[in-house]
């Protein structure tokens, strides 16, 4: 749901009508199939089912797009073919026609349009992936080998009928995203994050680490993103919510996005950042850069991993340590998981007010505590109380976003951390989403609410310009969502 993306098909004209009486074409794979109806008629199978078909056939088919592919690189210099990518792929897809033409293999005109779509995916694009990617309802993407392909839509999980043709295949697949953003995936890195042209969220893992074969995950944040208008529509926040955190932002309150994962945080952030003013200079920090900023005055830093020698790496910590004599107005880290957490906390203590950043955990409390661990596992020998007072000092407000029974995302609580009492942390809900049940359709039934308590910076927002009506924060129903 939190993500979009809008990309074209190849084109597929209609089957010509062949002479009657004259032989039928035989099928080598993937063409539909007609089906004859009760009444003797013949219907199309639709083309969301594949048909199944031999594996000689489908072996024959792999056959002969790697023929084509090979004989297209051996033939076409690519540097020297001018034109923007549209006008290219055209040029390219006429000279894969006439190497078609050359082919003594019969197709009929399906599976020649078929070859050819997918020889120019091969050479363009990521190969069979490219059907995937050009469906905007999918949110993720998930490459359990070569023959194994799974896609989360509307937020459930289902298989698909794309395929690799092999381990090597994928491997190559995997080879040309990492590459693309300066990174490699081998035996010495088997491990690797990167990300799409669209900003979309890649990890792999290869044998030997991945035992069943090369397995690869995709985060989609597409051409399209999601608005405020969109979680609204969506039931997701309420307009009382969306302008209360936009005052937050204004005011150069810190914030913690927290949730678990696809719980949509990232997206989160992004929204929030829309209400960061045009006059801030901003620095993000992500291991994969993914968070897109609208603001003219970005510094965008990405860490990088260590050579093959094992040197050279550069981590969170090393960047956010340089960006705080960058003059940033404001710092926001994709995600805080490791020593970077105490620098990131320190930040927000000594300037660099209106910051923003995400934690994995499964509630606002839940965060306290994995900071704290983060901290300690870092290697930083502090007493607990000395890294709870740093986090009330620093933190202002927690937002959990969450993932609902039945695919749903909301914005589930929006806390605002007070101080402390002794050695607590202490905080306080301003607006929850109470879960009354769930439909028989299995989506959420409940309501957000506004908890009646008042946040203590509410003077702090006035002062800044965003002078809220004090009766939002009175105990009401601000919006009731049945599941429909």
């Amino acid at each position: 749901m939190f993500g979009k993306k809008s990309l074209s098909n190849v084109a597929t004209p209609p089957a010509p009508t062949l002479p009657a009486g004259a032989p039928k074409p035989p099928l080598l794979a993937g063409a539909p199939k007609p089906q004859t109806r009760l009444d003797g008629s013949l219907k199309q199978t639709s083309a969301a089912v594949k048909p199944k078909v031999s594996k000689e056939k489908v072996e024959q088919f792999n056959t002969l797009k790697m023929r084509l592919h090979r004989k297209l690189i051996d033939q076409l210099d690519l540097t020297r073919m001018a034109g923007d990518d549209e006008t290219l792929r055209t040029q390219v897809k006429e000279v894969v026609s006439q190497l078609a033409d050359q082919e003594t293999a019969l197709l009929n005109f399906n599976e020649r349009q078929r070859l050819i779509s997918e020889v120019l995916d091969e050479t363009f694009g990521l190969g069979p992936l490219e059907v995937i990617l050009a469906d905007p309802t999918i949110s993720d993407i998930l490459v359990n080998g070569p023959k194994q392909v799974y896609v989360e839509r509307h937020g459930k999980l289902e298989k698909t009928e794309v395929e690799f043709r092999d381990n090597a295949h994928l491997m190559h697949v995997i080879d040309k995203i990492v590459s693309a953003v300066g990174r490699r995936c081998d035996e010495t890195c088997p491990l690797v994050d990167a990300r799409l042209a669209d900003g979309s969220r890649v990890n792999a893992v290869i044998p030997p680490l991945a035992i069943d074969g090369a397995c690869m995950s995709i985060r989609r944040f597409g051409a399209d993103p999601l608005t405020w208008d969109d979680y609204i529509n969506f039931k997701s926040v309420t307009p009382e919510i969306r302008d209360f955190l936009a005052a937050c932002v204004k005011s150069h309150l810190n914030i913690i996005v927290v949730g678990g994962t696809g719980s949509g945080k990232t997206t989160l952030l992004n929204n929030l950042s829309v209400f960061i003013p045009d006059t801030d200079r901003i620095v993000t920090i992500e291991d994969a850069a993914e968070i897109q900023l609208r603001q003219p005055h970005v510094v965008r830093l990405e860490t990088r991993p260590a050579n093959i020698e094992g040197k050279g790496r550069i981590t969170i910590r090393d960047l956010l340590i340089n960006a705080l004599r960058m003059r940033p107005d404001r710092i926001v880290v994709g995600e805080c998981r490791g020593p970077e957490t105490l620098d990131m906390l320190q930040a927000m203590n000594t300037g660099h007010d209106g910051s923003l950043t995400t934690i994995h955990a499964n509630t606002a409390r839940d965060a306290v505590a994995r900071v704290e661990t983060m901290v300690m596992m870092a290697g930083f020998e502090l007493p607990v109380k000395a890294i709870r007072q740093q986090f009330a000092s620093a933190i202002h407000v927690l937002v959990q976003a969450q993932r609902m029974t039945g695919g749903g995302r909301k914005i589930i609580s929006v806390t605002e951390v007070t101080g402390m009492e002794g050695d607590v942390i202490t905080m306080q809900d301003i607006f929850a989403f109470e879960q009354m049940g769930v439909t028989a359709a299995g989506r959420v039934r409940g309501q957000f609410v506004a908890t009646g308590i008042r946040p203590s910076f509410l003077e702090r927002l006035k002062t800044t310009g965003c002078d809220l009506d004090p009766s939002l924060f009175q105990r009401q129903v601000l919006m009731t969502d049945e599941g429909e």
